[in-house]
């Protein structure tokens, strides 16, 4: 209680004309860290005449949530797992700051639900992505956003979970997060211009059939065209296509802080593309963090 009436008192300071004063107190609440936005919310609601008052809450929230934000990627790095879906809602609160974590796992969890009833382990590598993309292509409707490619909506989990639509990364995320949780080995590919899955060959399957391969993947699956087969022979000429290198990574799955980077990168050109500095400029800093 104490604590609150001397928040209070600080918020009421957001407004004195001196920026000394002023600077001393925004200094004061950032300090208090997540637990002062309620009482800072309140105050706006309750002074909606006092814009200047307003855009200096604003302001405060903001820079809490983004110092949340970097704090928590952070903690993602460190982690051992780097669960994909974890770093993805941080970054999608930091855009969206009101969003459930777990009502967002539980629509996942829901997706994954309806695969595993059809899955079992007498079926092939080719039947179960079968499987998979009848429940998420043609059951949930996922699709690529081939008209708003490079939308940002398109890198944001609540949005590409209500629309159901995405660009090649985040599709991917959602599908190989589901066949990883099936215990279906199923990863990531940064390829140039392009983000695909790789399906590992985890019963060796190509030397059975005498198709030797280096990558140690069976086939690959290109979730932005409704998870369509692509063989080692289609990357070769994608690159060749692009006039790129070859290069061993283009055929292996990546790391999560890899697939994680790329999607703020994505992001990044998204709002370079809309001339929003502001977000720009913020992206850079997360990006930078999980170097």
């Amino acid at each position: 209680m104490e604590e609150n009436k001397a928040i209070l008192a600080l918020i009421q300071l957001l407004e004195d004309p001196d920026e000394n004063v002023f600077h001393h107190v925004y200094q004061q609440l950032l300090a208090y860290g997540s637990k002062v936005i309620p009482i800072l919310e309140s105050s706006w609601e309750l002074d909606v005449k006092n814009l200047e008052h307003q855009r200096r809450i604003e302001q405060l929230i903001h820079e809490i949530q983004f110092s949340e934000t970097q704090s928590k990627l952070i903690n993602w790095k460190n982690t051992e797992e780097k669960d994909l879906i974890d770093a993805w809602i941080i970054i999608t609160n930091w855009k969206y700051p009101g969003i459930n974590k777990e009502i967002i796992k539980d629509k996942i969890d829901t997706i994954k639900q309806d695969v595993w009833l059809e899955i079992n382990e007498q079926q092939t590598a080719y039947e179960k992505v079968k499987i998979l993309n009848k429940i998420f292509f043609n059951y949930y409707k996922f699709k690529g956003n081939n008209q708003n490619y490079h939308s940002p909506l398109n890198s944001y989990l609540n949005t590409v979970l209500e629309t159901k639509q995405g660009n090649p990364l985040s599709l991917s995320i959602i599908y190989s997060y589901i066949a990883q949780k099936l215990s279906i080995p199923i990863y990531g590919v940064n390829l140039p211009n392009h983000f695909i899955l790789a399906y590992l060959d985890e019963n060796k399957v190509n030397n059975l059939i005498g198709n030797e391969t280096n990558s140690g993947v069976l086939f690959y699956i290109n979730a932005f065209s409704n998870g369509s087969i692509l063989y080692e022979e289609d990357i070769r000429n994608f690159l060749s296509q692009l006039k790129i290198k070859d290069h061993n990574s283009y055929y292996e799955p990546c790391a999560n802080s890899l697939i994680i980077q790329r999607m703020i990168i994505n992001l990044i050109a998204s709002y370079q593309s809309l001339g929003n500095k502001e977000q720009v400029d913020e992206l850079l800093i997360l990006k930078d963090l999980i170097k």
